[in-house]
């Protein structure tokens, strides 16, 4: 049995361009892929019955991004919806035939990091949208993804932190005038 090396799969997998606004994956399709981020940004989330977009998760530079019930069950429909909000550079990674138990050590604990890093940003998040007010969402927000807080338009900041983009621009002149962050 051949050990997989995540690594090695990431380097040698071509980089794909995509443009700013392209769906790579629409709530309804199946899926076997996950997405790496090389250079960009891209947005998952859902969309309700009156057409409202609410965020569910950003992905910058290296990073990775998918539906992971879809992933895991390869006959579950994808309920996110996953675009890019910038021209982006992303590898599109399939997901292993024989999973991941044949991974190398190495690959093993980079491919936990970034699953361990997404799982603690959800559940920080989860936490926030229980118990934080709008502020405390934001500066959470601005640390958890501080190369783009200036990439992303305010709108989707908004929906992802569950407030309104007033409430946002109220949030922001907030944090302003107490010198905690710079406009």
């Amino acid at each position: 049995m051949e050990m997989i090396n995540f690594l090695d799969i990431i380097k040698e997998t071509p980089i794909k361009k995509i443009k700013k606004g392209e769906i790579l994956l629409r709530n309804g399709d199946l899926s076997d892929s996950f997405f790496h981020v090389e250079k960009g940004c891209l947005r998952s989330y859902i969309i309700d019955n009156k057409g409202k977009e609410y965020v569910f998760q950003f992905a910058p530079e290296n990073w990775i991004i998918s539906d992971h019930e879809s992933l895991k069950d390869s006959k579950a429909f994808a309920i996110l919806n996953i675009d890019a909000i910038e021209d982006s550079e992303i590898k599109i990674l399939k997901k292993p035939a024989d999973s991941v138990i044949k991974m190398d050590m190495e690959s093993l604990n980079e491919m936990n990091q970034k699953l361990l890093r997404r799982m603690f940003t959800l559940q920080n998040r989860i936490i926030h949208l229980l118990s934080a007010t709008a502020e405390e969402r934001y500066l959470d927000f601005i640390k958890t993804y501080p190369s783009i807080v200036q990439r992303v338009p305010q709108k989707m900041i908004a929906s992802y932190l569950g407030i309104t983009p007033e409430g946002l621009s109220r949030v922001r002149k907030e944090l302003v005038r107490k010198n905690k962050i710079i406009s």
